[in-house]
């Protein structure tokens, strides 16, 4: 692990009362937003990890930082005996996920959630690791309502290698804030988002912090050349 960055120098995050804001802010147009700017691959994604809990077979899934239900939503279709609770420090957001057909929500901080230990077969953060105010107690906070054997799992934005990743960097800093503010009207909200995947772990170093945490049998899938992750542990208490 000499060559990536170690757990303790990414651990930081964002802040979190302009994260609350912000989102509250782009809550109407969140939906349609993120589908034009990923052109629907987002849509792919999160099949793709509905796809990848369902064979896990659980019974109990949180999903933390659920925003506007869209993973959610998707995990109750692959999972429909099973219980699916998303959480988000975000009303606005939440009232979204409610009027879309989640069937359990509730208002809680990530970072100081409100079950006990072990309570879940699974948990997902889809693109809301990145948003939290330290990205390890992020990471355990999650890891301790999972059961033992357990999984948890994070959808989130990476940065691609190669020939991909001048313009992917190029798009994402000076496109994507322009498209998304014509459609919110909230450009500043955007060049945050933007600027938030610059500093957010991936790869390897992300690896290196479900290690960190303790998380067992890490592994890491890039999606579409890299401009997004999965990556899933198992939870061992």
């Amino acid at each position: 692990m000499s060559e990536i960055e170690r757990p303790e120098e990414i651990e930081g995050g964002q802040d979190p009362a302009y994260v609350k804001g912000a989102f509250a802010r782009i809550a109407d147009n969140y939906v349609l937003t993120n589908h034009v700017l990923s052109l629907g691959a987002d849509i792919l994604w999160r099949r793709k990890v509905g796809r990848m809990v369902a064979a896990w077979n659980p019974s109990k899934i949180l999903d933390v930082a659920t925003g506007t239900g869209d993973l959610a939503l998707e995990l109750q279709r692959k999972c429909p005996h099973a219980e699916v609770l998303g959480t988000d420090f975000c009303e606005e957001m939440l009232a979204h996920a409610k009027e879309r057909g989640l069937g359990e929500t509730m208002v809680a901080d990530a970072l100081q959630l409100p079950f006990e230990n072990a309570r879940f077969d699974v948990v997902t953060v889809a693109f809301g690791l990145r948003n939290m105010e330290n990205w390890k107690a992020g990471l355990r906070e999650a890891a301790r309502v999972v059961r033992d054997g357990g999984h948890l799992l994070i959808l989130d934005f990476s940065l691609p290698g190669g020939v991909l990743r001048k313009p992917y960097v190029y798009y994402l800093n000076k496109v994507l804030p322009k498209i998304a503010g014509v459609i919110t009207k909230e450009r500043d909200a955007y060049e945050y988002l933007a600027g938030s995947i610059d500093r957010f772990p991936s790869g390897n170093a992300m690896l290196a912090l479900f290690e960190e945490v303790g998380l067992k049998e890490a592994s890491w899938t890039p999606l579409n050349g890299g401009i997004a992750s999965i990556y899933v542990g198992v939870v061992e208490h």
